[in-house]
């Protein structure tokens, strides 16, 4: 049971979160708990992983706010990180930069999901780009099909996917495709070709190009482009075109979609060693690190022990001082604090020097923070961070600056 005490003084602001009973957390059921609006981002379910950030939902939760995007015309921009996108993302800045930026992060492969249960994110299975293809494409039953525009892909595929589709009774219809050939993401960011997009008319943008371009592509167009939903989903349209057959279901629940990938598409081995490699180097001088630590500092704090936010209002900054575990358990009522500091529009200056304990949920709700407050042109600082929660801060790959 949480409970919330609260005290008011002029510009400053005390809460205090504790919780009674032993009883454990009742998991969210996907499906009966209200999805976030579009752009609040602090009510997401995110954890950080590596620091970037990973949505803890379900397929039907994923459908839900694809469709509400699409209804309210709002823009929503999806990734589907996997390996490659957790490797890419220690070493490109940029790139790590548009997954924090994205509105849903789903898991798109099983490293990822078993490094998130070592880390103990609540994420069974994967959610890949693929899936949620497959998915929308089954839900013939809808109100409406969702109009698709098709982007990238190998020559001919993103036509011959369009006229599969097209052919079927599904909840997918194609009203659109473009091959913008071999080229950066500058050059097919043309007037022609985002005009040719919108003209379209679409509710769901599927660029299939590769990773680092397909993200870069889709961040520089961000503003550009109308379609509300738009994704990099890979593979999905060339499984879609027939040109490459995705793996047997046994294969991909055991993780072990990539020999068939490399069966179909040979080249794609040295991507693959490459990737396992870099995830072995992660597991032992990141996740594993960041594991440890994280037990040992809860081992420092009893369990029912409180966290106390305090906001300070300053006339160029908003100062929230922490005190106690800054964890999953005080998240909920973590949000409420932010989203008031995040209202005023000013930088926010983070105070952890009283801080027990943090954990992959409260830094995926930090990653959302900051997410938040550049939106509007402002920063999240950090201030009072123990070379202990410095160390967590770093195997968990969230910057201090």
């Amino acid at each position: 049971m949480l409970t919330t005490q609260g005290l008011q003084e002029t510009g400053r602001s005390y809460y205090r979160v504790s919780r009674s009973g032993a009883g454990r957390d009742l998991p969210e059921v996907d499906g009966l708990m209200p999805d976030p609006a579009v752009g609040d981002d602090l009510s997401r379910d995110v954890y950080c992983v590596l620091g970037i950030p990973i949505d803890a939902i379900g397929m039907r939760g994923v459908l839900r706010r694809i469709r509400d995007a699409a209804r309210r015309r709002t823009r929503f921009l999806i990734s589907t990180p996997n390996l490659n996108f957790l490797v890419t993302s220690q070493s490109n800045r940029s790139f790590r930069e548009s997954l924090i930026l994205s509105d849903l992060c789903t898991v798109d492969g099983m490293p990822v999901v078993w490094i998130a249960r070592l880390i103990g994110i609540p994420i069974k299975t994967r959610t890949a780009g693929a899936d949620i293809f497959d998915a929308l494409k089954s839900d013939a039953g809808s109100a409406s099909s969702l109009k698709l525009f098709l982007f990238g892909g190998p020559e001919g595929a993103a036509e011959r996917a369009a006229r599969t589709l097209n052919s079927q009774s599904s909840g997918l219809r194609c009203v659109g495709w473009s091959n913008p050939g071999y080229c950066s993401a500058e050059e097919m960011s043309g007037d022609h070709i985002i005009e040719e997009i919108n003209a379209s008319g679409a509710d769901f943008l599927v660029a299939s190009l590769s990773s680092q371009k397909g993200q870069s592509w889709l961040q520089r167009n961000h503003q550009r482009l109308e379609i509300p939903v738009r994704a990099h989903l890979g593979a999905a349209l060339n499984f879609q075109a027939g040109t490459v057959r995705r793996a047997p279901g046994f294969m991909r629940s055991m993780g072990l979609e990539w020999l068939w990938r490399i069966k179909e598409e040979p080249y794609l081995w040295r991507r693959y060693w490459n990737d396992g490699t870099a995830m072995l180097r992660l597991l032992c001088t990141r996740v594993l690190p960041f594991v440890v630590s994280t037990w040992w500092m809860r081992r420092t704090h009893e369990r029912g022990e409180a966290l106390t936010i305090t906001q300070d209002y300053g006339s160029r900054q908003v100062t929230l001082s922490l005190s106690g575990p800054a964890d999953a358990r005080h998240v909920d009522r973590a949000i409420p604090v932010f989203r008031s500091a995040v209202a005023v529009r000013k930088h926010v200056r983070l105070d952890f020097s009283n801080v027990c304990a943090i954990d992959a949920r409260f830094l995926g709700l930090l990653l959302m923070l900051r997410k938040q407050l550049d939106s509007q042109g402002c920063t999240a600082t950090f201030a009072g961070v123990s070379p202990q929660l410095a160390r967590i801060f770093h195997f968990g790959g969230l910057e201090l600056q």
